[in-house]
C-alpha cells in the first residue's frame, strides 16, 4: 500500500473533519498479517478547548464493549465447559422469560434473537436511575417476540449476558476480561472505568448531568447507571490494543503463540445463525452475508463480520482478504447525527477497493 493511498485516506477523513462531522479519528489497516497504516486524524476534543489526536488516545469503544469484552468472555465460559449455548438463561439467573413455554437460550441473547426488546423507552430520561433500579427493569421485562425468531438489536439482551459470566464466575465482568483476555493479549489500556489522566481521551457528549463534556466517562446512560461495567458499552480501548485484539481473532485465538480463545469458539462466533433475510447475525458479530451489513460497504466479501459503536467506532474483519479494518472516532461529541452511517461505508470501500 504506497504511501498515494494514505493520501487518499487522508483526505476523505480530513474532509469529514473539515465538514463538522467528526472531531477526529484513529484508523487501522491490516492485510495478510502486515499492518498497513496506523494513522489519526483531526482532534480528540473540540470544546471546551481543541486538542489534537494521539496515536496513544483512549476511546469509549461504546458497543464494541459486546464483541469485546462480553462475547470473547462468554466463548472463553464455552471453552472451560462452564456454559453452553442451548442453556436457559434462567438456569444463572431469577428471571421469567418465556414465551409458550419457549425458554430464552444464552444463543439468543448473543445472536440478538431472544424476544427481547431493544431498549428500556425513556431511559435516557431517567439519569439518577441506580444500577439495582435499572437491572429490577431489565429483569421484569417481557418478551415481544418467540425467542428465536427475530432479530432485534438489544441492549437489554446483552446486559443480562454480563449478569451471567458474572454469577458463573463469581467475579466481577470488569476482572474477569482483564485476567482471561486482556492480560494475555497485552491489551494494558483496555478496560471499564478506566483512570488515565484527562489528556488522554477522546471526549464524547456533552452531559446535562455533570455540565461538562464526557472525558473518561463512560457515554451510554446504561452502562452509566451500571457504574461503568456493563455488558452492552462502558469498555475503553486504543487503536494499539484493538490491534492485538483483532491479531487474536485474524489467528483463530491465538496471539504471539499463546492460546487466548480455542479455534472452534472463533470459528464458530462468524459463523450465520439468524434466519435468512434478518438481519445476519453471528455470535455477536453482524455479518456482511445477509441484510443489514451495511455499515461494511460494497466491497467486503461475502464471509465479512463486524460491529459498531455509536460513539463512532467500528471494527470490520474480512477473512477473504484477511483484511481487519479498526475506526475509532468520537462523533457523538458534536452531537448525536447521523453522518457516521454514510462515511462508514465509504471509508471501507476505499480502503477494500486498494487492497
Amino acid at each position: 500500500m504506497g504511501t498515494w493511498h494514505h493520501e487518499k485516506i487522508k483526505a476523505f477523513i480530513e474532509e469529514e473533519i473539515d465538514r463538522g462531522h467528526l472531531p477526529g479519528a484513529a484508523l487501522l489497516v491490516s492485510c495478510g498479517g502486515e499492518e498497513l497504516l496506523r494513522e489519526v486524524y483531526g482532534s480528540r476534543a473540540i470544546f471546551p478547548d481543541k486538542a489534537p489526536m494521539r496515536i496513544d488516545t483512549v476511546f469509549d469503544l461504546a458497543s464494541l464493549t459486546k464483541v469485546v469484552a462480553t462475547l470473547p468472555a462468554a466463548l472463553r465460559l464455552m471453552d472451560q465447559g462452564k456454559v453452553t449455548l442451548s442453556d436457559d438463561i434462567s438456569a444463572f439467573l431469577n428471571v421469567d422469560m418465556q414465551i409458550e413455554g419457549e425458554p430464552v437460550l444464552v444463543r439468543h441473547l448473543l445472536t440478538h434473537s431472544s424476544g427481547l426488546r431493544a431498549d428500556l423507552p425513556g431511559i435516557r430520561s431517567e439519569p439518577e436511575l441506580s444500577r439495582e433500579e435499572l437491572l429490577g427493569r431489565i429483569r421484569s421485562e417481557q418478551l415481544v417476540h418467540r425467542p428465536g425468531t427475530k432479530v432485534v438489536y438489544s441492549d437489554i439482551g446483552m446486559i443480562l449476558l454480563g449478569l451471567i459470566i458474572e454469577e458463573i464466575t463469581g467475579d466481577t465482568l470488569d476482572a474477569f476480561v482483564k485476567k482471561e483476555l486482556y492480560e494475555p493479549l497485552e491489551m494494558a489500556e483496555t478496560g471499564f472505568r478506566p483512570a488515565f489522566e484527562e489528556s488522554r481521551y477522546a471526549a464524547t457528549e456533552y452531559s446535562e448531568l455533570h455540565k461538562a463534556y464526557k472525558i473518561g466517562l463512560v457515554h451510554d446512560e446504561k452502562a452509566g447507571m451500571m457504574g461503568g461495567v456493563s455488558g452492552h458499552a462502558g469498555l475503553f480501548s486504543t487503536i494499539g490494543d484493538l490491534a492485538n485484539y483483532a491479531e487474536m481473532i485474524r489467528q483463530k485465538g491465538e496471539f504471539k503463540g499463546r492460546r487466548v480463545l480455542s479455534r472452534a469458539a472463533i470459528e464458530l462466533s462468524s459463523r450465520s445463525f439468524t434466519p435468512s433475510g434478518e438481519e445476519g447475525r453471528g455470535l455477536g458479530w453482524q455479518l456482511a452475508s445477509e441484510a443489514g451489513g451495511f455499515f461494511f460497504g460494497d466491497y467486503a466479501s461475502r464471509q465479512a463480520f463486524g460491529h459498531t459503536g455509536f460513539t463512532g467506532t467500528s471494527l470490520l474483519f474480512d477473512p477473504e482478504r484477511d483484511a481487519q479494518i479498526i475506526l475509532l472516532t468520537n462523533r457523538v461529541h458534536f452531537g448525536r447525527t447521523d453522518h457516521i452511517r454514510q462515511f462508514r461505508p465509504r471509508l471501507h470501500n476505499l480502503i477494500l477497493s486498494q487492497l
